[in-house]
């Protein structure tokens, strides 16, 4: 599946539109795209109907990437790091990641950097059920809990999780259910929880499930979702990166500045969530509580963290090699 981006106008249009989009969100001028007829591939860690993309799929809807000159179709990889792997595999130039994926796969030679990352928090929350009585990370020894799948970074966002408490994942009994059994386990009891994303609580809820939500970021230094690149296309395209980082961080800016809103407009744009509305609601406010905080500038990678993250998961065995932390990101798209 291809993810393909065409533009097809002229320097002083896209200019013009490019400055619109910047002037929006208050992150400076975007280069413009001086180029014709370019095709890349975009890929999603998982089906673009979740909120958890609401920034791009709002970027899109509300034309802030036609403003930039790019015209925007999507395609699913299988988990965060599976699309790392592709994007620095040279098969997607941009891929939606968790910023813990270049650290996973760089150390292998995957030339991928993050290029912008949305949010100063983790994006992997422990949710557990009450009933669970799991209160703190030692707690689920002997428990099982559901991921997505083995290839995505949230499952390693677990490990990380487990070995903050002295736990490895012999301790836990681990299932991957995919992006709808990972949270409808959890309202079955067929789960004690779930390292699951925002999007997953509300539906939980729903069921009539009370939960308890322990916030990755008090027991590690996990980070949020992020665009990946490739570091071809870092140096051969810089102005296609460039125009995608700055649409996407306005439709971000639309989330913070009021998530009902934007809840309305998603639904408007991704039709399969019509009579839902409340969920994806109750699901912005989670990102704009426990994720979306805590950056100086919208889409910025904190290297401080970034490189404790990198540190924590050499010292715990999840990684074999460290990569220098300038190599695994760039702030040039943001600021």
């Amino acid at each position: 599946m291809v993810f393909r981006v065409s533009v097809v106008l002229s320097r002083r249009q896209v200019l013009r539109n490019a400055a619109a989009v910047a002037s929006g969100i208050g992150l400076g001028n975007v280069t413009s795209l001086a180029w014709a007829n370019q095709k890349i591939t975009y890929l999603f860690p998982a089906p673009p109907l979740l909120p958890a993309f609401g920034p791009i799929q709002l970027a899109k809807g509300k034309g802030y990437f036609s403003q930039a000159g790019l015209e925007v179709s999507f395609a699913v990889g299988r988990g965060g790091v599976d699309v790392a792997k592709q994007v620095g595999a040279g098969n997607a130039p941009l891929g939606g990641i968790v910023a813990d994926g270049p650290i996973m796969v760089r150390q292998n030679g995957v030339p991928i950097k993050i290029v912008a990352v949305f949010g100063g928090k983790g994006f992997m929350q422990l949710v557990v059920r009450k009933d669970s009585r799991i209160e703190k990370p030692a707690d689920l020894k002997g428990k099982t809990i559901t991921v997505m799948s083995y290839q995505d970074t949230t499952f390693y966002a677990l490990l990380g999780l487990l070995a903050s408490a002295g736990l490895t994942q012999d301790d836990v009994n681990i299932q991957a259910a995919g992006p709808v059994g990972v949270w409808q386990m959890v309202a079955a009891g067929k789960s004690a929880g779930m390292a699951g994303v925002p999007d997953w609580i509300p539906p939980v809820e729903a069921a009539g499930v009370a939960v308890r939500v322990l916030p990755t970021d008090e027991f590690f230094p996990h980070m949020a979702q992020a665009i990946g690149a490739s570091d071809e296309i870092i140096k051969d395209k810089p102005e296609i990166v460039r125009a995608f980082v700055q649409a996407a961080l306005h439709g971000m800016k639309d989330i913070i500045d009021d998530p009902a809103k934007a809840a309305m407009d998603f639904v408007k744009f991704v039709p399969a969530w019509t009579g839902k509305e409340g969920q994806v609601k109750e699901a912005f406010e989670y990102y704009d509580k426990l994720v979306y905080p805590g950056q100086k500038v919208l889409g910025e990678v904190n290297a401080d963290r970034l490189a404790k993250l990198q540190d924590f998961y050499f010292a715990k065995g999840i990684i074999q090699k460290k990569t220098p932390v300038d190599e695994l990101y760039t702030n040039q798209f943001v600021m």
